[in-house]
Formats: structure tokens, sequence, C-alpha cells
């Protein structure tokens, strides 16, 4: 997805036409691509199939794990065509509709899968943190206005992009590709999509993940020292840690570039030396970016011991009308958040236990 300055002659002449343009990167990034591609949609699919066949969409948090599986399913499909462009030696084949919807999607995957990770460490928050108080908030009917609201505000921030995009023919040999125009006059919007993409896109979900965690892991470690429950603490740290790792190190190396791009449309970067390193290092930031699209599944929903169950039941076409006794195991056997929410709620009773006055015995006669 490249930028392009106008020229003049046969096409459109580019400046440092040579930017990013390596052989490794047109055999290499197509294969991280296709493995992206497989992984993401095997268990995106496998998520989607277990939640609507056994788990039911009766749970907060099962409703966000199913937006965030569905939308990064959107997204997959566009990488075969990506694949495909970069094999081709950024030349794009078909059409200037898929082009814009393809670089569209692209952004709204961004925008509607951090949405929906900051709206899952929100309600995890409120859940473990307090769990009594949130309770006439956190309701399937709330949690289903959040998610056409993500998706509503998702697609008004992707159709800039959709917009500015369209097929275009570079050079004497007249390639066509599928890029911007860096022109004066988009010159301004194309600041604008990229500053956003930074701040609403990774700057501010980052911020309220982290502090989510971080106060979710204070409230964990105060109970397990009431309770002595460490072995169950322990897990949860695992999970919350894990989370905010990997969502730290996907995205970050984009962001960071993406940034660098952002200041060479403002012309502070013009060095063709340091455009090549930016654009050479982009499509692998982008694969790492990508890859959290396949981790999703495991980080949310495959940590969980009732979610495995019900993906064994899947995997040996086990029957569909058996929720009740999916609900029955999720009982017997909580699933993470269920542990947590459980956690939480023990340590408020003791809370309440060593704070509240003392109960004198009955008196009366």
């Amino acid at each position: 997805m490249e930028n392009l300055t106008m020229g003049t002659g046969e096409g459109i002449q580019i400046n440092c036409s040579m930017s990013g343009r390596h052989t490794f990167i047109y055999t290499l990034i197509p294969v991280v691509y296709g493995c992206n591609f497989i992984i993401g949609m095997v268990g995106n699919s496998m998520v989607v199939a277990v939640i609507y066949c056994y788990m039911k969409l009766k749970t907060v948090a099962n409703i966000f794990v199913l937006n965030l599986a569905v939308s990064d399913l959107t997204f997959l499909i566009t990488l075969p065509l990506w694949a495909t462009f970069t094999a081709m030696g950024y030349k794009w084949p078909f059409g200037s509709f898929l082009c814009k919807a393809s670089a569209g999607l692209v952004i709204f995957n961004l925008y509607t899968s951090v949405f929906f990770l900051t709206s899952l460490s929100v309600d995890r928050y409120l859940a473990i943190v307090h769990p009594v108080r949130s309770r006439q908030r956190r309701t399937v009917v709330y949690a289903r206005v959040t998610c056409v609201l993500i998706w509503a505000f998702a697609f008004l921030l992707s159709l800039p992009t959709a917009l500015s995009r369209d097929v275009l023919h570079l050079g004497p040999a007249n390639d066509t590709v599928c890029g911007v125009l860096d022109q004066s006059e988009l010159n301004r919007i194309l600041v604008a999509i990229g500053l956003t993409k930074s701040i609403l896109g990774f700057l501010v979900p980052l911020a309220v993940i982290s502090t989510c965690y971080c106060l979710i892991g204070r409230a964990v470690l105060d109970a397990q020292r009431m309770q002595s429950s460490r072995s169950r603490g322990d897990e949860v740290m695992r999970m919350l840690v894990a989370v905010v790792v990997a969502f730290f190190l996907c995205w970050v190396p984009h962001q960071v570039f993406h940034f660098m791009h952002v200041l060479s449309l403002l012309k502070v970067i013009t060095n063709c030396r340091t455009l090549d390193v930016i654009d050479t290092a982009m499509p692998f930031t982008i694969c790492l970016a990508y890859f959290n699209s396949c981790m999703n599944p495991i980080l949310y929903s495959f940590v969980g011991l009732n979610f495995r169950r019900n993906l064994l039941r899947l995997l040996r076409c086990g029957p569909t009308s058996g929720r009740g006794s999916g609900s029955a195991s999720s009982r017997s056997h909580p699933s993470l958040t269920t542990k947590m929410s459980t956690l939480s709620y023990r340590a408020s009773e003791t809370l309440r236990l060593t704070t509240g006055k003392p109960v004198t015995p009955n008196t009366s006669k």
C-alpha cells in the first residue's frame, strides 16, 4: 500500500522509485501472509463455531469475543489479495473496487479489533474489581449496543482510507498499483488519517488496556493474599501479562514505522535511504501486527477450560443440543473469566467481613 509522488512523463513518475522494492520481500512476505491467513481462518472459525454451537451469547465476554473473531475473519479474507499484490512486485491486478475495499477493510479491522480488545479489558476490569456495582451495566443488551457502536464507528474511521485509495498507473511500463497519490491537496487528509490511526488505533486503547489490567492485577494479588489461592491467582496473572505483552509486541513496531511514514508525508523525512528503510520494514511490521489476529483466539478463548472442552466436542462432532450439558460443564469447570469473577466476589466478601461492624449476639427474649 504505497503513497506515490506525482511527476511528469508517460504514466506517473515516483520519487525514490526503488524504495522498499527488494526481491526477498516479494518472496517472503506472501509466505507469511499465507501462514497468517491459514492460522487465523482456522482459529477464528473455531471460535465462532464453538461460541455459536455450545456456549451461547448470554455473557458479555462471549459477545465481545465472537465479534472480535468475526472482525478478524473479515480482514483475513483480504490477505490472499495482498499476498498476490506483493508477490507480483506491488502490482495490483484486481481492479479499483477491490483496491478500495481491501484497503478499507485493513483499517476497519484495525479499529474493530482494538476497540473490541479494549471493551473486553474494560468488561473484565468491571467484573473483577467492581463485580457488584457493575452488575446492572454488564448486561447482554449493553454489550450488543456497544458492538453495534464499535462496528459503526470503525466503518466511519475506515471510509477516508477506502476513498483515498485507487488503482494508479506508474512509469513507462504503465504498472498498475493500488495506492494513494501523494498530492498537495491530499497531503493533509493523509496526515490526518495517519495521526488518527496512531492515536485512536493504538495510543488510547493501549492506555486503557494497560490501566485496566494493572488494576485487575492489583485486585487479584490482594484477593490472593486474603485467600492464599496461589494457583488460581497465578493463572490469572499469566493470562493478563500475556494479553498486554502480545498486544504491545504485535502493534508497537508497526506504529513506530507508521509514525515515521507520517513524518515523511509532512516532508520531515525526505532522504531516499531513510525512506527505503521505512518502506522495507513496513511489510514486516504489518505481518507482525496481522499476526495479532491469529493470537486472539488463543489469548481470549483457548485459555478457558470450558472452551477447550467445547472445542473437543466440536471436533468430535458432538451434538449441539447439549448446550445444557455445556452449561453444566461450565458450572463444574468454570472458565477463566468465571474464576476471576468468583475470586473477586470472595475477596469482597472477605473484605466486608473483616471491616464490618462486629455482630452482636441476639439478646431478644
